[in-house]
């Protein structure tokens, strides 16, 4: 299985069929860099689940824990989190008896963050002050793909403004980048007054909210795709492109992994145990990516 790509050694790497997984990554490599682009989820695949030894914000936290939240919201969007986190990541409920109530929850977090007067200006400065990490390899994996031409599809749940800025400090935000995720919406003052729609939440990022299917369109001849995330919501991410030909998904387990595992383990190709960090997902791409 190990064919070049070492860090398929990795202790935190779980393949329920590695002769499958395998063969996928050979056809990848086959098919060369002109046909591959890469679709991924953002909060929680490419920034990081735990650092240094307490959980990372997602593009939502860095908001609701940010100092332009007042006391009061602040305990608002945490009860929702209590209540709704569960739920999304309960491997008893499918998808669809989920869908209504992650609707409920985003819903419900972007009206008290509208009520916030959250300024646009203060976001970079949020962003600065937050905790928030991209998995360790980051740089390697997006100047990868930037210096190779291989299309990135960032398709978040979070907060698109949040994202952008995370990466732009981060310095690879490249040309070979395209974001769909929830923005905001800001008056001439500023000031966020709605999110601009259809909203984005983990359980319908497929074709229903992609008014930039043209954007799988003009990339029709891009039939592999290596696809990232840490949900099973994120397995849909890829069902606006045509004519898929090879997808190799990786799929992150940050959270509950035991009771999750064989539901990822049927789902993803890869499986990455509690790994914080891009090493699998650089090497395999660096595989593909070396002419040999």
């Amino acid at each position: 299985m190990g064919f070049r790509v070492p860090e398929l050694r990795n202790a935190s790497v779980r393949i329920q069929h590695p002769e499958r997984a395998a063969a996928i990554i050979r056809s990848l490599k086959e098919q060369g860099p002109s046909k591959l682009q890469v679709i991924s989820d953002f909060d929680m695949t490419l920034s990081r689940f735990w650092c240094h030894g307490r959980r990372c914000p997602t593009s939502h936290n860095i908001l609701s824990d940010s100092r332009v939240i007042s006391e009061d919201g602040r305990k608002q969007l945490k009860d929702l989190l209590h209540y709704y986190y569960p739920i999304e990541i309960d491997p008893n409920r499918t998808p669809e008896e989920k869908q209504p109530l992650m609707v409920e929850w985003w819903s419900r977090v972007h009206e008290l963050l509208v009520q916030q007067n959250i300024h646009k200006e203060d976001i970079a400065q949020i962003v600065r002050e937050s905790g928030v990490m991209l998995r360790d390899g980051f740089k390697e994996w997006f100047d990868q793909l930037h210096e190779h031409n291989v299309p990135l599809f960032i398709f978040s749940a979070g907060v698109g403004d949040v994202l952008e800025e995370i990466i732009r400090q981060a310095n690879v935000f490249h040309a070979n980048i395209n974001v769909v995720s929830n923005y905001m919406d800001f008056d001439e003052n500023g000031v966020l007054r709605c999110f601009k729609g259809p909203l984005i939440h983990t359980y319908n990022k497929n074709n229903s909210v992609l008014q930039g299917t043209e954007y799988f369109q003009q990339l029709s001849t891009r039939t592999s795709i290596i696809l990232l995330g840490d949900s099973m919501g994120d397995l849909t991410m890829a069902d606006g492109v045509p004519n898929v030909e090879n997808i190799l998904k990786i799929g992150f387990l940050n959270d509950k992994v035991e009771e999750r595992m064989g539901k990822y383990l049927d789902a993803y190709d890869i499986v990455l145990e509690r790994d914080e960090t891009l090493d699998v997902a650089n090497g395999i791409l660096r595989y593909i990516l070396t002419e040999t």
